[in-house]
């Protein structure tokens, strides 16, 4: 029943905000119109179509939120006063009042707030969908973000997945690329990433891995966690300096190069993906500043460790190779690619693949971003997986919507910037380093303290293998003996056995028979 009722929920504020009339406005057909005009029933709107829109993604909660938060990087794809709209969400969500913080932190804590800080600032810095983030100063007059859970998220979240859920087998049951698309893994794959942004704290281990893995690169910065303040709804970390990487402005006015910034996040993405196999996978500006201080000057900052991509040696090694072979224009190792690793049908013709594959990314090279529209280039790839059965692959949903939102950033700032040139060398440097000989030497390295062990121990080993047949059937006479030998104690019990029960019979008839007798 509390399903039906937030779907229910879903429709009223559909039509309340008449995002229906939206969705339906972009059509030509005059059916299409005849039907709007029906379903709008006269209704009339004073906001602009933006306002409403993300007015009700914010009433819907914060997966409709968050679905708003990856739309508003795509300023490609969406009309300016939508995208503008939009990106109120990255940061700007409304937040809850200021007193129910302060009462969840000593809830979380069991302290009072004035025990815990020197200071704490009632009115939230940032507010987003899942927690809300107040500056505060502890004892020790070290400066710190606190960032508190909201109250009762977890509701709210279960029911919209029900329905996700719900809706991913009615696809996969209804239509035709249900099963190539496997709604229903990667509704599972973001079930599984919003359940874990709801345990801070497994964000602050996300938060540190990350500053681990990316402290040496000397290009984003990365806050550091206090341990002893950080539980599963409230956590307490360093407090971050920096322009909020969606003001080109004022950063230019500080003398950031804009243009380096946009290389610099290319490389620290694929950095983080093909190096670490650990990313980032939640960057929309609303996470993203840019330090100004003097000795970090121009380094990145990142926020919201919540959502975190991993992957595996073997996606690793598959996607470097995909994308060197099409920064390589090696449309033919693309199609065998994809073949090897099971994405496509073994019956599938690598020819034909190819050249499907040719003529949706040739036309793009050599040019910037601001002449690409990747939502073209997706919509196109989208028509081509369909008609060579191409199956979507869950666990790399996270990085290739992390991939949109660094295309996003850098089409805002730097819209010369050439993504293929960017990345080639990197790609071309870590493959090197993974088949080359590098790779090689790194390997033995990492594998040298097992080999220290077990080199002096090669000759035991080497023995015992040896010695095993003739082991192995000396056992197997052993056992069989023991089998033997366990049949005969079991039958001379047997016998004991019976010969016991015979007695105790034959006491008791003699016994009965002399009383019969007396």
């Amino acid at each position: 029943m509390r399903r039906l009722l937030r779907l229910v929920f879903i429709v009223f504020t559909v039509l309340r905000y008449g995002l229906d009339e939206l969705a339906m406005s972009g059509f030509r057909q005059r059916w299409v119109r005849a039907l709007s005009w029906t379903v709008t029933l006269g209704r009339r709107f004073d906001q602009p179509r933006g306002v409403r829109l993300r007015l009700a993604l914010e009433r819907l909660g914060p997966i409709f939120v968050k679905f708003g938060q990856v739309l508003s990087t795509r300023r490609d794809l969406l009309p300016l006063d939508v995208a503008d709209e939009l990106a109120k969400l990255q940061d700007r969500v409304p937040p809850f009042p200021a007193a129910k913080a302060a009462a969840l932190v000593e809830k979380a804590f069991g302290r009072r707030l004035t025990d815990l800080f020197a200071s704490f600032e009632a009115e939230p810095v940032a507010s987003a969908s899942i927690a809300q983030v107040h500056f505060a100063t502890l004892k020790g007059g070290r400066e710190v973000a606190v960032k508190v859970l909201r109250p009762g998220m977890l509701d709210v979240i279960e029911d919209d997945l029900t329905l996700l859920h719900t809706l991913a087998r009615w696809v996969e049951r209804l239509s035709a690329d249900g099963k190539r698309l496997k709604p229903r893994q990667v509704v599972a794959e973001f079930d599984t990433y919003l359940h874990d942004e709801l345990d801070l704290v497994r964000e602050a281990a996300n938060a540190a891995q990350l500053r681990r893995n990316m402290q040496d690169l000397k290009l984003v910065m990365v806050p550091e966690m206090i341990w002893e303040f950080c539980t599963s709804t409230v956590i307490v970390m360093e407090r971050m300096y920096g322009v909020p990487i969606s003001q080109s402005q004022r950063l230019r006015e500080a003398g950031v190069d804009l243009p380096k910034l946009a290389r610099d996040g290319v490389t620290i993405f694929f950095t983080q993906v093909f190096r670490d196999g650990y990313f980032h996978a939640d960057m929309h500006p609303g996470n993203i500043q840019v330090s100004t201080a003097p000795g970090t000057f121009g380094r990145y900052v990142a926020l919201d460790f919540g959502i975190i991509g991993t992957l595996t040696e073997w996606d690793k090694e598959y996607l470097a190779q995909n994308f060197i072979a099409f920064f390589r224009r090696d449309y033919k190792r693309v199609a065998e690619l994809h073949v090897e690793s099971g994405w496509v049908p073994p019956s599938t013709r690598v020819d034909a693949l190819e050249n499907a594959i040719r003529a949706v990314c040739e036309p793009h090279f050599d040019r910037p971003l601001k002449d690409i529209s990747l939502g073209q280039v997706l919509m196109r790839l989208f028509q081509t997986s369909r008609r060579f059965n191409v199956e979507i692959q869950p666990q790399l949903v996270l990085l290739q919507k992390t991939l949109l939102n660094i295309e996003g950033l850098g089409r805002q700032l730097d819209p010369e910037l050439d993504l293929w040139s960017t990345a080639k060398p990197f790609l071309e440097r870590w493959m090197n380093q993974q088949v080359g000989w590098q790779g090689l030497v790194d390997r033995m390295k990492n594998e040298a303290p097992r080999y220290a062990q077990l080199l002096p121990e090669l000759p035991r080993l080497l023995h015992q293998a040896l010695r095993a047949p003739d082991k192995a059937a000396t056992e197997t006479a052993a056992l069989s003996a023991l089998l033997a030998e366990q049949r005969r104690n079991s039958r001379l019990l047997l016998g004991i056995v019976w010969i016991i029960v015979g007695f105790v019979l034959g006491a008791a008839v003699s016994h009965w028979a002399l009383r019969s007798m007396g």
